[in-house]
């Protein structure tokens, strides 16, 4: 087992469990706040409400997706190749 193949699982791991559960609350927050909004009388204020909501839903979860690819990037990269097997030649 290579040395940093441990820290890749439990990295992996743990994005995972991260990702799920700040999706599953971006999810409950939503469906909180649907109920409030339905619930409001004035046509005006449900509006502005449900624009509101919109609005987080979108911020929710487009960060949850754009924080799953980039701890997806993090971990997996491919590393930058050293340079210690440079013989001192010619660049071509």
């Amino acid at each position: 087992m290579r040395p940093g193949t441990m820290k890749t699982i439990l990295a992996s791991i743990v994005t995972t469990v991260l990702i799920v559960a700040m999706t599953l609350a971006a999810m409950f927050i939503l469906v909180r706040a649907t109920v409030y909004v339905t619930s409001l009388e004035s046509p005006y204020h449900r509006a502005v409400a449900m624009a509101a909501e919109l609005l987080l839903g979108v911020v929710l979860l487009l960060g949850t997706v754009w924080l799953a690819t980039h701890l997806a990037v993090r971990i997996f990269a491919a590393k930058a190749p050293t340079m210690t097997s440079y013989n001192g030649g010619p660049v071509v």
